[in-house]
């Protein structure tokens, strides 16, 4: 009994051993739905929410900001390097050759088509304005594929209770052109799915779907499964999870010839009390085989998040911030690597 709670210990000293921790974020709080990329070999967060003073629960009152930080070097500090056109939060950030894209996103009130294209010259934050979605969406999935950004789902009103069921494209090389409307995946309409690209494929994984609740709320259903586009072939479906993974950091890195799906809600904690003693949310790895077609198990992170980006920087996977448990961010940042275990 010994020898295996030895060998469990130093297995999970292992995996936790591959993961360090960056800088905290300047904010005690930290943020969720934040927009995080790279931009001249630096990383950036910018806006995001918290809840400054009391938790939801406790009649707190979400915040959402327009700072964007930036860390020059894995052992440095984080610097001011200005603000967003406008407070924002929960659209997606991807990391291109031209700059960090921050797209969609929204406030309390509403939810914004604008597309923004963010870089750093010299110590200050540059802003390009893209063309707009062809309609205001939020908690949406993106990836960056030969060019091409895909935007998949979210829905276009803070309130809404229905998911987009929308997919939409741009080719940097010609933006001008505007957003393209593509078939849309035969699958659920959904919310806080993942996407990731390899070998000129798009991948969409999990998420949830939404429906209006008895008490006239929206209420989820937890999604677990995978969906592959290509231009050539459209949409076909893939391997499932073998539990919903929502709002894991996005897009999904990659190594190996794997994809990595790191933690996610599951749901299984959805009605968890009391609600200041949440333990979090899963800590697994799941890696998903494009040329198999199949999900293995890749380790453990030794931290719960959601809700914020995957950033791929200097060889490592970088996850700023994020939720540690419903309604409560952290200001962490790990870096780390990722290996598959089968």
């Amino acid at each position: 009994m010994h020898a295996q709670i030895l060998l469990l210990c130093l297995l999970a000293a292992s995996a936790q051993g591959q993961w360090t921790r960056l800088e905290p974020l300047p904010d005690k709080e930290g943020f969720a739905g934040a927009f995080a990329g790279v931009s001249a070999d630096s990383l950036i967060v910018a806006g995001g929410t918290n809840f400054p003073d009391k938790m939801p629960w406790e009649g707190g009152v979400k915040r959402w900001y327009d700072d964007v930080h930036v860390l020059r070097d894995p052992a440095g500090k984080w610097e001011k390097a200005g603000r967003l056109p406008r407070p924002n939060g929960y659209g997606v950030s991807l990391t291109t050759q031209q700059g960090v894209l921050l797209i969609g996103g929204g406030d309390v009130q509403e939810h914004f088509r604008s597309v923004w294209k963010l870089w750093l010259e010299g110590v200050e934050a540059r802003f390009d304005r893209l063309p707009d979605l062809p309609r205001p969406c939020a908690f949406m999935a993106g990836v960056a594929s030969d060019g091409i950004v895909y935007v998949a789902g979210g829905i276009e009103r803070p309130a809404d209770m229905a998911a987009l069921a929308t997919f939409w494209a741009l080719d940097l090389s010609r933006s001008e052109a505007g957003w393209k409307q593509l078939e849309p995946c035969p699958g659920p309409a959904r919310i806080l799915a993942s996407m990731a690209a390899a070998d000129g494929r798009v991948y969409l994984f999990s998420g949830a779907s939404l429906k209006q609740g008895a008490d006239g709320k929206a209420e989820r259903e937890w999604l677990k499964d995978g969906w592959c586009y290509s231009a050539s072939a459209g949409w076909r479906k893939v391997a499932a999870l073998a539990h919903a993974a929502v709002a894991a950091p996005s897009p999904l890195p990659g190594r190996d010839g794997r994809l990595f799906l790191i933690g996610g809600d599951d749901g299984s904690l959805v009605n968890f009390e009391p609600k200041d003693k949440h333990p979090g949310f899963p800590w697994r790895i799941l890696a998903y085989d494009p040329a198999k077609d199949r999900w293995s198990t890749a380790g453990e992170v030794p931290f719960s998040r959601v809700t914020t980006p995957a950033v791929e920087w200097r060889g490592r996977v970088v996850i700023p911030g994020g939720e540690a448990r419903p309604g409560k961010r952290s200001p962490e940042v790990w870096q780390g690597l990722l290996r598959s275990t089968d």
